[in-house]
């Protein structure tokens, strides 16, 4: 038919991937998302730990390469998935019992306390959601009342379909508490509602693990501002005073110590920070998919995460700013002090050839002088010579005949190795 692609079937499955589950009628929804150890960032742990589940309950194992699936366990449903970096679970119990004017929150089975205490990894959500059917009319004061926190925010949801009321607080056993009406959500509908729910919780507090980091890493991040501002004062005091090349080099081993330690300190906090602002951009499109409405007299969910949410994610955006002016102000000292080192080497060298050129001209004028003193030398030492070959030529002259010619040729020959001398050195410039 055609050559198929063999990534095709997956991405055109993945429109289809993580669905919600169908929730009917009054339930309990246990959801959990627990972080992943370091030794295990594929997921492999969590995987034997869901296909354990399944066997117990007569289900089949989940395929290795899935990434999420549903295991029924009689009238409850459980839907795991595994994200990049946390597993989540979310079991359904449907709670027929469950009445709108219950004065308690609903406790939980022990098979759901057992997965909350055994699922691998770091929990970081723990939430319990309660779906009720709508309540009377002046119930809210009642519904107030499961929070003793006081502090309730309530938003009416899906376009008045169902009202949300929560505290953002855990409980005594450490669980999140969140309740939901249910007004006319039909069962799909009711399903997606709770997902979109759970995802802004966990996503909230996700990304409020970059928070705890930057708070963790913000006394190092204000040592290493520190000590940049004392390198560029320095550098600048030794601007004023001259400077040597030992300063300079020390602060330049300073400076290069300083950019390794940013370099570290951004590699620690670069997934983390990155991934906060990633889930932060997930709970704002949550928060426009539930379609708020307001409640009167209590804040809505967004306008709550908006006074205490946003400033956190501020305050991660405010840690990475400072990090990347630091490195910028680094390589920005780097640069300056590098430029010193370039121009006080520039001036010694330019020292250094005025030296050699100084040394050039003595040398210059050593050699002339020599020359000048090897000319006479070698005309005394041929003069000599054509001495002895007079006497030789006229061995018994009395008249001094030999002298007199030596005395002739004493300019002649000091001519010739003038001119043959200033030949040589024409002859060795040429060459050079």
């Amino acid at each position: 038919m055609f050559a198929e692609h063999p990534h095709r079937r997956e991405l055109n499955d993945e429109v289809h991937a993580r669905p919600p589950l169908r929730i009917e009628g009054p339930a309990v929804v246990l959801h959990l998302a627990c972080l992943r150890m370091a030794e295990d960032p594929g997921g492999e742990r969590d995987l034997r730990y869901i296909a354990d589940l399944a066997r117990h309950h007569g289900a089949p194992a989940p395929d290795p390469a899935s990434r999420y699936g549903i295991l029924p366990r009689g009238e409850t449903q459980l839907k795991w998935e595994l994200h990049t970096e946390f597993t989540s679970y979310t079991l359904v119990m449907p709670r027929a019992d469950l009445g709108a004017d219950a004065a308690r929150w609903a406790d939980l089975p022990p098979d759901a306390l057992t997965l909350a205490a055994q699922c691998p990894g770091q929990c970081v959500v723990a939430l319990v959601l309660e779906i009720r059917p709508d309540s009377p009319a002046g119930a809210a004061a009642h519904i107030a009342s499961l929070f003793p926190s006081g502090d309730v925010v309530a938003s009416s949801v899906g376009e008045g379909a169902a009202e949300i009321w929560t505290d953002f607080r855990l409980d005594a056993a450490g669980f999140g508490r969140m309740l939901m009406i249910n007004k006319s959500l039909t069962g799909g509908r009711a399903g997606r509602m709770v997902q979109r729910l759970l995802e802004i919780e966990t996503y909230r507090l996700m990304a409020l693990l970059g928070l705890a980091l930057t708070r963790r890493a913000g006394g190092t991040l204000a040592g290493l501002e520190a000590h940049l501002k004392s390198l560029i004062e320095r550098t600048a005091s030794l601007g004023n005073d001259g400077g040597n090349d030992d300063s300079d080099r020390l602060l330049l081993s300073e400076l290069t110590r300083l950019a390794a330690e940013t370099a570290s300190l951004r590699t620690s906090t670069r997934y983390r920070l990155s991934a906060g602002n990633a889930y932060a951009e997930l709970v704002a499109r949550r928060l426009a998919d539930i379609r708020e409405g307001r409640i009167n007299g209590l804040s809505r969910l967004s306008s709550f995460l908006d006074r205490r949410f946003t400033p956190a994610m501020r305050t991660c955006e405010a840690f990475s700013r400072r990090l990347e002016q630091l490195e910028t102000g680094i390589d920005r000292a780097s640069d300056m002090l590098r430029t010193r080192v370039d121009v006080n080497l520039q001036a010694q060298n330019s020292a250094l050839l005025k030296d050699m050129e100084s040394r050039s001209r003595v040398q210059l004028r050593i050699q002339e002088a020599v020359e000048g003193l090897s000319v006479f030398a070698i005309t005394y030492y041929l003069i000599g010579l054509l001495k002895v070959v007079t006497e030789g030529l006229f061995p018994g002259d009395h008249g001094h005949a030999h002298q007199i010619l030596a005395a002739i040729a004493v300019p002649i020959v000091l001519g010739a190795v003038w001119l043959g001398v200033k030949r040589l050195r024409r002859a060795i410039k040429g060459g050079s």
